[in-house]
């Protein structure tokens, strides 16, 4: 199909970020966890890391289907809707462990790139099943939207816990 094979390159690139960004992912933990355990940390990472894994692991499942050689795009388009729907239910389950977590109160930039804005990106996956199946072109574009978003908040998220544990968690461990 030309309009899915017209993707490639874009989901090849946002597909590869995504699967080094993982592995980084893994490699901070790793160093992370050479701190001290806090109260409530294993709340907190269900709150604050693994968000950031889950969204890059949607970017590059998306990018997977979308490499794959499908015959049309009325399953793809299917598959964009469910990854949208599941996206939109992990979500309400962030917003959740983002109550309940006692390590760290959640300011207003928290709620937006942890919930606010994954969810606005997976709406547009899941509506994206339904344009994509009527309008291939532009159904692809609003997918391509979906994964950038996921991809940077991502980012942004994986940037905020890591300065949070060097310049917060560490400096108040040597203080005290």
């Amino acid at each position: 199909m030309s309009t899915l094979h017209e993707w490639e390159s874009f989901y090849v690139i946002v597909g590869s970020s995504a699967g080094a960004l993982i592995g980084l992912q893994f490699v901070v933990i790793t160093l992370i966890a050479e701190l001290p355990i806090r109260r409530g940390a294993a709340q907190a990472s269900g709150a604050f890391s693994t968000p950031s894994v889950v969204h890059f692991a949607v970017v590059l499942l998306l990018s997977a289907l979308i490499s794959a050689p499908w015959r049309g795009i009325a399953t793809v388009a299917v598959t964009f809707g469910l990854l949208g729907l599941g996206g939109i239910a992990y979500s309400i389950v962030v917003a959740w462990r983002l109550r309940v977590q006692t390590a760290y109160k959640p300011v207003v930039a928290d709620w937006l790139s942890y919930v606010v804005v994954p969810s606005v990106a997976y709406v547009i996956l899941a509506l994206s099943a339904y344009v994509a199946y009527r309008h291939a072109r532009a159904g692809m574009f609003l997918v391509g939207g979906a994964a950038l978003v996921l991809l940077f908040v991502g980012i942004y998220n994986a940037w905020d816990t890591v300065t949070y544990h060097v310049f917060v968690q560490r400096r108040q461990e040597t203080k005290g």
